[in-house]
């Protein structure tokens, strides 16, 4: 069985100070919730004080980005190194990493080894945009992103694979206008699963954690965590608000 796991993406908000007080407000209820994995993932400057404050338990912080060198000349950069302190996670290919900051195939690849020698698991980002959505190319970017994002890639044992994937339709973010979970559901199981396979092996690609992530909330979690392909999500403003998020990680437990 596949253990349900949310990531709550902040993006740019919460200075350091209010990302405590977010945390502190939902810390006892998200622990309260067995058999879920949940991820904080706040801005950079906010990470250590949030790996601070839920140290020693079961809460896991991640990162929203990092750099593929391990040090360097590169100004305004953080590498695997400096995360690998704080973190566990860190969230790659973010459709507005890919959007507004030129986010390729090739870059998010660099980053999932990097991250990945460091001993940092990716929630690597996949999803079409509106136009291709509607041209009807779902399926070849999908596919596209996955094998070209995950390529190189070698695991011990068929199996085994320390990353997670998020299939986050464009569209489909911040707008409120999230995918059915019928849609959903047979892109993982007829575009992202039969990818991951091509990769890494059927067992792997079955063993592999599939979230989804796009306008993810309280009223509609529970639809999208019943679904057998669909093992958790990636939430953006609902993890903002301390009650909802803690629904909706509620919601991974069946």
């Amino acid at each position: 069985m596949r253990v349900p796991i949310l990531a709550g993406n902040w993006k740019m908000n919460k200075t350091a100070a209010e990302a405590v007080a977010l945390v502190s407000a939902m810390k006892d209820d998200l622990l309260a919730v067995a058999g879920v994995e949940t991820v904080l993932c706040p801005p950079f400057l906010a990470i250590p004080d949030v790996a601070r404050l839920v140290a020693g338990t079961a809460l896991a912080v991640g990162a929203q980005d990092v750099y593929w060198e391990a040090s360097g000349a590169y100004t305004g950069e953080v590498s695997p190194a400096m995360l690998a302190e704080l973190c566990h996670y860190v969230i790659l290919g973010h459709s507005e990493r890919r959007t507004y900051f030129g986010e390729t195939d090739e870059t998010v690849n660099r980053k999932v080894q990097a991250a990945l020698a460091h001993e940092l698991t990716p929630i690597v980002c996949v999803g079409e945009t509106l136009a291709e959505y509607e041209a009807g190319r779902t399926a070849e970017v999908v596919s596209r992103q996955v094998r070209l994002g995950l390529a190189g890639l070698s695991f011990a044992g068929e199996g085994n694979a320390p990353l997670v994937i998020a299939y986050e339709p464009v569209w489909a973010i911040g707008t409120g206008r999230a995918s059915t979970v019928e849609g959903a559901s047979k892109v993982v199981r007829e575009v992202i699963r039969p990818a991951l396979a091509e990769l890494f092996g059927t067992a792997t690609a079955q063993a592999l954690r599939v979230l989804y992530g796009g306008s993810v909330n309280a009223k509609n979690a529970a639809e999208f965590f019943a679904d057998a392909e669909i093992d958790g999500g990636l939430v953006g403003g609902a993890s903002l608000k301390a009650a909802e998020f803690t629904q909706i990680v509620q919601a991974a437990t069946g």
